[in-house]
């Protein structure tokens, strides 16, 4: 067997065994790839189930996504640094084992905690009337109001917060090592025949993982979320009502199953093999050039990490593109997390649903465009020039995309005493003594939506022979008839969603086409010694400039639309109506905010590339902050940018 120079000196051979094949280490990290960023997806699409489940706010719900940056921006600076220095295969596995870890921790609270008690049960064969209904006498209600109280003060309830940000910041310290040394491992020991192949088909996975995740979520919320624990003829709710809750935890366990099994291979792959043979009888090995990094210790590392980061960051062009792509990522990390929930409200669609549109329309189609920016650039073989025009271009086109968003939408419902406010319906539901936690919506016979039957005026419920509700009579607040229909009215905006997921998949496509040509531009207008250190505190940046806060921001802008809070043993909890119309114009109307600060960065990349080359023709001889290598031929392999989801 032939030794090569990747082999430590003094090293024994390794005999050729599955596990000292590139081949096999490739296909158990696309594996691995695929179930951590799945892990990712499935957070984003059942964020607001947990919103509902434990009664959190939006901001917190966007705290809660993206806190698995926090770990991850922490710890990735010293990647680059560790490098090969460490058994990158077994970082990996053990990365890999926290994240199944972590997965666990965030499902366990649905085991510690009792069953998801929503208000207003629908009475029972036994006669007890805790549903709500309008009662002349506030005793019962106060009474089972605090029992209910009572119950729920004797349970761990106060910790899940703590322990889903805690699961989440684990996630994100496990996802550390897994694609840096698993794409610097590839690219040390694949042949440079086979290298960009294997690294493509890892980074198509970074947009593929997040896809199934939704994908998983919007089948897992169709079950109850406390399936296990009561049979079908118990659970009341169905997926349509507005407080089902589906079993989020489901997907948490799968997830962490596909972990371990993913992970336990990298503990027996070797730290070096042998380099893969070309197939080329006439190349020659290849010595592997050293990273001068890798020469330093780690204080040297650390104090020359801030001279190397403001060096980079001088250079306008590579600062303005990075800008750039910080808006577009604190867009999509947002639109990731809540666009489910505004499909779900604005046109009245379950969760389940909703989520699938995300990862069955929005994912692929971004797919799509990341690999149509590649294919412009190379048909067109676009110089620097003609990719920040090419960037200029495709901000423009999505901004007109993205515009109609803002109009396809309709009106918050009309719900007695909430919108438009009014006080008559309060005055004639004053003497039912209302619970103030009371919420199991009803549509009146006269398209009017009640909070409650109680909020309604009815005294009685028709069942059909399966004790389900048919619908509440001697409604005394209600026009017409006087019955009531289980159930929201809905907004009536039911036919805009397939205009609305058209164009939001448009929108989805031109956004990514600027992927390729924004990554190229930072590879050819910084320093060849720079390139792998720009894109670290490229990556670093947009941790911490757009997916820590996205979220939040997001969050917080939807809360800002809400018009009436849940209210549980005199705690705010999640919202249950908001008014559609500003949560629309805001929502959406950040999304044009952040196309438009895309925009004006590109607008000036082109400008100032423009100028570059114009006076480079003059005096081609110039070069002084950074290196025009546009008008050359570049072999550079180009790192995707890692997915918001």
């Amino acid at each position: 067997m032939r030794a090569t120079d990747t082999t430590a000196p003094g090293a024994q051979v390794r005999p050729r065994g599955p596990f000292n094949r590139i081949k096999v280490f490739v296909l158990c990290h696309s594996l691995l790839q695929l179930a951590q960023l799945l892990v990712s997806g499935y957070m984003k699409s059942s964020i607001t189930t947990i919103e509902r489940r434990y009664g959190l706010s939006s901001q917190k719900s966007g705290i809660l996504a993206s806190f698995n940056e926090v770990g991850n921006t922490v710890l990735i600076v010293f990647v680059s640094f560790f490098g090969s220095r460490v058994h990158r295969p077994r970082y990996i596995g053990g990365g890999a084992l926290l994240a199944c870890l972590a997965s666990l921790l965030i499902a366990s609270p649905h085991f510690l905690n009792d069953q998801y008690i929503y208000t207003d049960h629908t009475p029972t064969a036994s006669g007890d009337n805790n549903s709500g209904f309008c009662q002349t006498a506030g005793a019962l209600a106060i009474s089972s109001s605090n029992q209910t109280c009572q119950a729920q003060a004797d349970s761990s309830h106060s910790m899940v917060y703590p322990m889903l940000l805690l699961g989440q910041l684990l996630l994100g310290i496990g996802a550390v090592p897994i694609q840096p040394f698993g794409i610097s491992y590839i690219d040390d020991f694949a042949s440079k025949k086979n290298s960009p192949i294997y690294l493509a088909i890892l980074l198509a996975l970074t947009s593929i993982g997040p896809a199934f995740g939704f994908v998983t979520g919007s089948f897992m919320l169709r079950f109850y979320v406390d399936f296990d624990k009561l049979s079908d003829d118990e659970i009341e709710l169905t997926p349509k009502d507005l407080r089902w809750v589906g079993a989020w935890w489901l997907g948490f366990l799968v997830a962490s199953c596909l972990l371990f099994i993913t992970a336990i291979p990298y503990l027996f792959f070797p730290r070096e093999m042998e380099k893969e043979d070309s197939g080329d009888s006439e190349s020659q090995p290849e010595k592997q050039e050293t990273n001068p990094q890798q020469e330093q210790s780690l204080p040297q590392f650390l104090k020359s990490f801030p001279r190397t980061a403001l060096r980079t960051l001088k250079s306008p062009v590579y600062l303005l593109v990075v800008l750039a792509q910080v808006n577009l990522a604190a867009l999509l990390s947002g639109l990731a997390t809540f666009m489910s929930k505004f499909i779900e409200k604005q046109f009245s669609q379950t969760t389940s649903f909703s989520g699938l549109m995300i990862g069955g329309v929005g994912i692929p189609m971004a797919v799509l465009g990341t690999v149509l920016g590649g294919a412009v650039m190379r048909r067109l073989n676009l110089s620097v020039v003609g990719a920040s025009r090419l960037c200029l271009t495709v901000m423009v086109l999505c901004t007109f995309s993205a515009l109609p968003l803002l109009f396809l939408g309709c009106s918050t419902q009309k719900v007695a005493g909430i919108f438009p406010p009014s006080t008559n319906s309060q005055s004639c539901s004053s003497v039912c003594h209302c619970p103030l936690a009371a919420f199991n919506p009803v549509c009146s016979s006269d398209g009017v939506e009640f909070r409650s039957p109680c909020h309604a005026g009815c005294f009685s419920v028709k069942t059909d022979g399966s004790s389900k509700v048919k619908n509440y009579t001697d409604c005394r607040c209600t026009g017409g008839p006087g019955y009531a229909l289980s159930g929201t009215c809905g907004s009536g905006c039911s036919h805009l969603l397939p205009p609305f997921v058209v164009l939001l998949g448009i929108t989805s496509l031109i956004i990514a086409v600027s992927q390729t040509p924004s990554v190229m531009i930072i590879l050819r207008t910084v320093r060849a010694a720079d390139k792998s250190f720009a894109v670290g505190v490229q990556y670093m940046l947009f941790r911490v400039l757009a997916f820590m806060p996205g979220p939040m921001i997001y969050g917080s802008i939807i809360d800002t639309t809400c018009i009436l809070w849940g209210n549980k043993c005199g705690k705010q909890t999640s919202c249950h109506y908001y008014d559609l119309d500003l949560f629309r114009q805001r929502f959406l109307g950040l999304l044009i905010v952040f196309l438009c600060g895309a925009l004006l960065c590109f607008l000036t990349v082109a400008v100032i590339v423009h100028r570059k080359a114009k006076c480079e023709e003059v005096q081609p001889a110039q070069a002084k902050d950074y290196e025009m290598v546009g008008q050359k031929e570049s072999t550079d392999v180009i790192p995707k940018e890692k997915s918001p989801v």
